[in-house]
């Protein structure tokens, strides 16, 4: 049997749906800077000297590593209130658990990115007098963050994709919208192709700018 295509009722709720756009587009910016910001600072932290400090951004990583994404903001947007005396609206539940979730895979992104450049650009900072400090600062961290663009982009496109999950707690994103808007049109084909549609949209034009930027890191190496 022949199915028969109706987009006439999603597209007259394309209000709901561009309020689930801003919704996403906020949750990903914020949790995108989180996730990335703590990934370098635990990064950092397992290459760190201090065993305390290398035991604690391990343990970090390998918890949020190893455990769904989706119960975490289950967890936080339940839990968290009971141990802790404060209001845990959806938007926070989400950002806590993509964004913590993330740095743990940026950790180990950054992580790598050190461990590449070579031992005797390390030995040349030192011999010149540098402290770990500035020898991160000045030579390592510039040349590592580049080596590690492709992955830091594909873990960008999986925060992006990852939004979707704060429907479970009823975060107002763009899945969510899709969701009330086929449970009133019955029409779930039609609503969950737009909104593959409008994540390819919107996710296409900045995995090709980092491709622009890679390209040009590359002619200036």
């Amino acid at each position: 049997m022949s199915y028969h295509w109706n987009f006439a009722s999603v597209f007259d709720n394309w209000w709901a749906l561009a309020i689930g756009v801003v919704g996403t587009l906020k949750l990903f910016v914020v949790c995108l800077v989180i996730g990335m910001s703590v990934g370098l600072i635990v990064g950092l932290g397992r290459r760190s000297s201090r065993r305390p400090v290398r035991w604690l951004s391990t343990a970090f990583v390998e918890f949020f590593r190893n455990t769904p994404v989706l119960v975490q903001i289950l967890w936080f947007y339940y839990a968290l209130p009971i141990l802790v005396p404060i209001e845990v609206s959806p938007f926070l539940a989400a950002i806590l658990g993509i964004s913590l979730n993330s740095a743990a895979y940026s950790a180990e992104i950054f992580r790598g990115g050190i461990q590449s450049i070579e031992p005797g650009q390390w030995e040349a900072a030192r011999a010149l007098g540098m402290t770990w400090l500035q020898c991160m600062r000045r030579i390592i961290l510039p040349q590592s963050i580049r080596r590690v663009i492709p992955s830091l982009t594909n873990r960008g496109v999986e925060i992006f994709k990852m939004s979707t999950l704060a429907s479970v707690v009823a975060y107002v994103e763009l899945l969510q919208q899709g969701k009330l808007i086929a449970s009133l049109n019955f029409n779930p084909l039609e609503v969950y192709t737009v909104i593959a549609a409008i994540f390819l949209i919107i996710l296409y034009p900045i995995v090709r700018v980092t491709y622009a930027v890679e390209r040009r890191l590359a002619r200036s190496d």
